[in-house]
């Protein structure tokens, strides 16, 4: 018997918000959208919601400015998905999510809440480096309000997004690939996890109503795309047939460039050094508070690395 869940997506527009509607819609829960005035006349995004409108979604308008109306929101469903933006180059709004866990915990209604993650699992990050630290501690903010408020939750830390990692080949700033050179970061002995944005979508739907999930954090972890970034290099070079020109980078020039660049690219290259010169999503083990997401949905087929490569060619 499938459970018909009502589904309240928050920061459906984004980048991550896009993906997860459609793959809740897909899942056959019964969509909610948050619509918030603030939006003002962004035509995108009110096209966007429009369109989810179309697939069958429900849009529910409410603020983050309006109490009331969050609550109002959230007693309409099941489980609530924020997939707000905490990336500092496009906009960063984590500690908004302070109201929304008040309005989850004064509703009293809902059985999941997924937190906006979806990348580095913040609670082994506590040595990294600022500015970037913020995003982790902001992270961690909104973890402890949720647990100090009893609200059901699922973390989902999914790494690295394809788009930004792999269409680059790991290079900080560059989203498609080169023909000719690449920049290896460190001595590259150093492996990474690549996630499809859609998979994240898809394994993050799949937890909402599965008690294995429930006050756990749920690692994506293909093992087919745990690879260093010359792995990545190399499954492109076989593509294209042709070996690049590549240069390296040690981590004391990585820091020094990095110390050059204003703060929202000193945020984002701090990520790139704890993940590809520390090795950070893969130096620990999955402890009892996590479970490890193609593990317990093996009917997700991922998209591997070299071919999420070949739409660039």
């Amino acid at each position: 018997m499938v459970h018909e869940t009502k589904v309240l997506v928050v920061g459906a527009t984004g980048y991550m918000g896009k993906r997860i509607v459609k793959a809740s819609l897909a899942g056959g829960h019964t969509m909610y959208v948050l619509h918030r005035p603030e939006i003002g006349v962004d035509i995108e995004k009110l096209q966007t919601l429009l369109s989810f409108k179309a697939d069958g979604a429900r849009l529910v308008e409410a603020s983050f400015d309006d109490h009331r109306s969050l609550v109002e929101a959230v007693k309409r469903v099941d489980v609530v998905i924020s997939a707000i933006s905490g990336v500092h180059f496009r906009s960063h709004h984590i500690l908004l999510q302070l109201k929304l866990v008040q309005a989850i915990k004064e509703a009293g209604n809902i059985k999941r809440f997924v937190p906006s993650e979806f990348g580095i699992d913040p609670s082994k990050m506590s040595h990294a480096f600022e500015p970037g630290k913020e995003t982790f501690d902001e992270k961690m903010r909104i973890r402890k309000a949720i647990e100090d408020a009893n609200i059901p939750f699922t973390y989902v830390s999914a790494n690295c997004f394809a788009g930004y990692f792999v269409g680059g080949l790991c290079q900080p700033g560059k989203i498609t690939p080169s023909w000719e050179l690449v920049s290896i970061l460190g001595d590259d002995n150093v492996k990474a996890i690549f996630v499809d944005e859609d998979d994240v979508a898809a394994y993050t739907i799949r937890t909402i109503n599965d008690p294995r999930t429930l006050n756990k954090t749920l690692y994506i972890r293909p093992p087919e795309n745990i690879l260093s970034q010359r792995q990545v290099v190399g499954h492109w070079e076989k593509l294209i047939n042709r070996v690049l020109e590549k240069t390296s980078i040690s981590g004391e020039n990585f820091l020094t460039i990095m110390k050059g660049m204003d703060h929202a690219q000193q945020a984002g290259l701090g990520h790139y050094y704890h993940i590809f010169y520390e090795g950070c999503l893969t130096n620990f083990d999955i402890g009892d508070d996590g479970e490890e997401a193609s593990e317990l949905y093996p009917e997700i087929n991922y998209v591997r690395v070299d071919e999420y490569l070949k739409r660039y060619l």
